[in-house]
């Protein structure tokens, strides 16, 4: 049976009391990078539910359970489970409506209440961080991801085969990343906390801040703090002037020091670590779009590359130990007709 059809006998069935002798309508909501698809349910006379398919033999619900509940007990709006089904891999949750920030901002005038409702939701996670809840962001898995760079967006990608030399640049940098991400401060990371996945909902009535609503946290670890900040002002979706870009954060800056959360004294170290986090997820986002691409079929992604190609080439000029792997996006950032080379 198609699992759309399994979906909608579990909401009928389970919104009996309330539907009567009517039948819910449901529509696709949006999907993502994974196999879960979202789904909006429309109960007449009660508003819309969001239903979640995650297929259990690809997907598992139980994180993103653990995740909503801590970070509702930190006093952000995060969907509310309002039943699940873990056998089938369903999920009925409240609706935080259909305006995403990247939907919002395309007016830029509302840029700095949106970013600023976002950070101080974004102190209140971190303030409610704790060693063991969560996963470690630890060498493995930030290693794991830097390699999604040469296996998928060099090799795959771009075509390129890579030499010894080009390979030590690659190794050597990679060190020095990771050496500086793991020196950061560890709080719980949302990991994609970021336009696509951040609700502007208004002043909708809750007991939790309307903004911003906060998606797709499922993934959630524990580890460097400026982790989602990066994820949030280096976006892969929407970008912004420098010079605007380090307003935002710097108000982050002071938002998360009056906290008390322990964020470097001086703002240049911080954004110092800013970046060379930055560096990092920009690497793996080139060879997740890559992967979503060449493995998956996703075409989607592709149109974001150059602006996530240009935060990390303009990161990786500004510091000596990034100057090589600057020297190596330039030699490889050629026009689609001279694809296919040695180093």
């Amino acid at each position: 049976m198609p699992r759309t059809t399994l979906l909608h006998g579990w909401v009928q069935d389970l919104l009996a009391a309330e539907l009567g002798d009517q039948r819910v309508t449901i529509e696709p909501a949006s999907a993502d990078a994974s196999f879960r698809r979202y789904f909006r349910a429309h109960v007449p006379g009660a508003g819309t539910r969001i239903v979640m398919d995650a297929p259990p033999d690809k997907e598992d619900c139980r994180p993103f359970l653990k995740v909503a509940a801590l970070f509702r007990a930190a006093g952000v709006h995060v969907p509310e489970v309002l039943a699940e089904d873990l056998e089938q891999g369903f999920l009925l949750l409240s609706d935080l409506g259909g305006m995403t920030y990247l939907d919002a901002l395309q007016d830029r005038r509302s840029a700095a209440r949106l970013y600023g409702d976002a950070n101080q939701a974004l102190v209140a996670i971190q303030l409610a961080s704790r060693p063991g809840a969560l996963p470690d962001y630890d060498h493995d898995l930030l290693s794991r991801e830097l390699a999604l760079f040469p296996d998928w967006y060099l090799a795959r990608h771009l075509g390129v085969s890579l030499d010894d030399e080009t390979r030590q640049t690659l190794h050597t940098t990679f060190a020095a990343i990771l050496a500086n991400n793991l020196r950061q401060p560890s709080v719980f990371v949302h990991r994609d906390y970021h336009s696509r996945n951040l609700m502007a909902i208004g002043d909708r009535a809750s007991a939790f801040p309307a903004n911003p609503g906060i998606l797709d946290f499922q993934d959630a670890v524990y580890g460097p703090l400026t982790y989602d900040l990066v994820s949030l002002y280096r976006d892969a979706y929407i970008d912004w002037p420098e010079d605007q870009e380090l307003d935002f954060v710097i108000r982050y800056w002071e938002t998360a020091r009056r906290a008390g959360l322990p964020v470097a004294a001086d703002f240049h170290d911080f954004y110092r670590d800013y970046e060379w986090m930055g560096a990092q997820r920009q690497l793996k986002v080139l060879g997740i779009f890559a992967r979503l691409y060449h493995r998956d079929g996703k075409t989607g992604y592709l149109g974001d590359m150059p602006r996530v190609l240009n935060y990390l080439r303009r990161t990786c000029r500004r510091y000596n130990e990034l100057r090589p792997l600057a020297k190596l996006l330039d030699r490889i950032d050629k026009p689609q007709a001279d694809l296919g080379y040695t180093f």
